[in-house]
């Protein structure tokens, strides 16, 4: 019974058996070790990209949410132009994700709130200056209704304000650090297993998206829209910010949300949340792995010296 379960636990692409005049692209891509991504959230990340949502839903949703951005926008013009309703927003949100998402999907949506605190964590550790953070952390789809995702947009460019601030008022810059301080650094508590598994949590992640993108506009003032779509080409800052400390700027191939300094349509900034979110997991999964090697690195060392340490507080036997 047990390998049984674990059998329908699987995604599809790993029950099937592999066929060279016909293999599956799922499968390769889960086999495939060139971007850093570890195996149990590469494996929930294609579960959730190999559904029929994804593959028959997501093709008229999407061109539907950028129309919808469009009209929205033009809505904009003659509405107020502080109006928000972005508790109301949270709730749907919310919501929604319980409800209506699959369980991989939300499972990612949680750790990126998870990691993307750890990152910043990590950088304001690691800087020659102090820098304030505010980590959001939540546990469950509920707690995101208090307003989680718009404080997470805020964060990021408050964050880069403060560090920025802070830098040039002691007139320094981001170097090289020999010996990170990882200690931030950890997998996520939130697991999969918590997620809600109801009848009608089906959407996969990138329908999801593109579905609450147009919602998130309409009850956000366009400022808050605005911010929100470009925080996500603060993707190069923050991996710049990362490779400078590690001294490893060969690591920003996989960043790919465009230049900071030029702003891009919010058109596409349900296709861009999805590489955002892909995008940190793989700058969490390669801070893992270096604090791994450090770790390994340095724990012979650290035999050494506790012996000696025991040593001398013993005195000689």
């Amino acid at each position: 019974m047990d390998n049984v379960e674990k059998v329908e636990e699987l995604p599809k692409f790993m029950q099937e058996e592999f066929d060279p005049r016909d293999p599956n692209p799922w499968l390769a891509l889960y086999l495939d070790q060139s971007t850093p991504l570890p195996d149990h959230v590469k494996k929930a990340w294609l579960a959730d990209s190999e559904t029929p949502s994804r593959q028959f839903l997501l093709p008229f949703v999407r061109p539907i949410a950028r129309t919808l951005i469009v009209l929205i926008q033009i809505v904009k013009v003659v509405v107020p132009r502080n109006w928000a309703a972005s508790k109301m927003l949270h709730w749907i949100l919310a919501t929604g994700l319980k409800y209506c998402v699959r369980p991989e999907a939300n499972w990612l949506v949680l750790r990126h709130f998870h990691m993307g605190a750890q990152i910043l964590e990590f950088i304001a550790a690691n800087s020659p200056v102090k820098v304030e953070t505010s980590p959001l952390k939540p546990m469950n789809l509920d707690e995101l209704k208090d307003e989680l995702f718009l404080k997470h947009d805020l964060n990021l460019f408050n964050f880069v304000i403060r560090l920025g601030k802070a830098l040039r008022d002691a007139n320094q810059k981001l170097v090289p650090v020999a010996n990170p301080d990882f200690s931030m650094i950890k997998e996520p508590e939130v697991t999969l297993e918590s997620m809600p598994r109801g009848m009608l949590n089906g959407i996969d992640l990138q329908t999801a998206i593109e579905m609450f993108t147009p919602t998130y506009q309409l009850f956000l003032t366009d400022n808050d829209f605005w911010r929100a779509s470009n925080s996500l080409q603060l993707d190069e800052t923050i991996g710049l910010y990362v490779a400078t400390i590690l001294n490893s700027p060969q690591h920003l191939v996989l960043l790919n949300n465009k230049h900071p300094l030029v702003p891009m349509s919010t058109l596409r900034a349900g296709y861009r949340l999805v590489l955002h979110g892909l995008s940190t997991e793989m700058l969490h999964a390669l801070l893992m792995d270096l604090k791994k090697a450090q770790a390994e690195h340095y724990a012979p060392d650290y035999a050494v010296n506790k012996a000696s340490v025991v040593a001398d507080e013993t005195g000689p036997q």
